[in-house]
């Protein structure tokens, strides 16, 4: 492994194949939910990506029955708590979109199981997403109290419709893999047994193909989201402004709880 990713410690990061580098989410004792230093790394490696002249194509998946829980409730407790902390991740939500959109290598993800916060956003920012039918998508952002913000404003609208993207971002309605391929959200469904090989099979596909045609097509396609680029900027602000509010301290507090949350409907705004 190149000296490049030496100081990720979060995410798991190997070569299965030569020229194929595959990200892992790798703490399945809480189906791999994101911490603090989980969500930097996140935000950074794409960077290193697009300059690394090894790696043609990226796979990026969950280890065991999923791929990604969202960011922890104690990341979550911190980024409320803190103006500070906020603020940085804030900087590595926006990083995260933006470093993504713009790494020129193609992106598989390969989802299994809970797919939430900013392992979403990878998920649906992948250049080709594949889900199993396990596959449970999720914007949770209103049931946690704050404005949907990650990549939902930014992408649910353009895969699938802003009818859809209203009823599954108020509501925080969870998709199913087949559900999801169906409306347009993720490219394929397949059973969860054939989820790993066809990932690797689409990887393998981008690897060998013309890599400036295959880049530059990659380049084109996301000036769509580019040009989207002040309603994610928006939603974002919006959200971590909601981070500030009492609402996110119900919505956590339910959470840890296991209970319907109790939102006061007395609304400033």
């Amino acid at each position: 492994m190149s000296d490049r990713y030496q100081g990720y410690r979060k995410l798991r990061i190997d070569r299965p194949e030569p020229r194929i580098l595959r990200i892992t989410f790798d703490d399945p004792r809480t189906r791999n939910a994101l911490d603090a230093e989980g969500h930097r790394e996140l935000a950074s490696i794409w960077r290193d990506i697009d300059r690394d002249p090894e790696t043609s194509v990226v796979l990026v998946t969950g280890a065991g029955d999923a791929f990604s829980a969202g960011g922890s409730y104690d990341f979550v407790e911190e980024i409320a708590r803190d103006p500070k902390v906020r603020l940085r991740a804030w900087r590595e939500a926006r990083d995260l979109v933006y470093n993504m959109i713009d790494c020129s290598r193609p992106v598989v993800a390969a989802i299994r199981g809970p797919a939430v916060g900013a392992g979403l956003v990878v998920g649906l920012l992948a250049d080709v997403s594949i889900a199993s039918t396990t596959a449970r998508i999720v914007d949770g952002h209103t049931r946690l109290g704050v404005a949907a913000g990650d990549v939902a404003v930014l992408i649910w609208p353009l895969l699938c419709g802003l009818a859809k993207a209203r009823y599954h971002l108020l509501l925080c309605e969870p998709v199913d893999g087949r559900e999801a391929e169906r409306i347009g959200l993720v490219s394929l469904c397949v059973e969860d047994h054939e989820l790993d090989e066809r990932a690797m099979a689409v990887a393998r596909r981008l690897r060998d193909g013309a890599p400036a045609a295959i880049r530059l097509t990659k380049y084109a396609l996301a000036n769509w989201l580019r040009a989207a680029g002040p309603l994610f900027d928006v939603s974002t602000a919006l959200e971590f402004l909601g981070f500030a509010s009492a609402e996110v301290q119900e919505g956590l507090q339910s959470l840890r709880e296991k209970r319907p949350p109790r939102f006061d409907p007395d609304c400033p705004v």
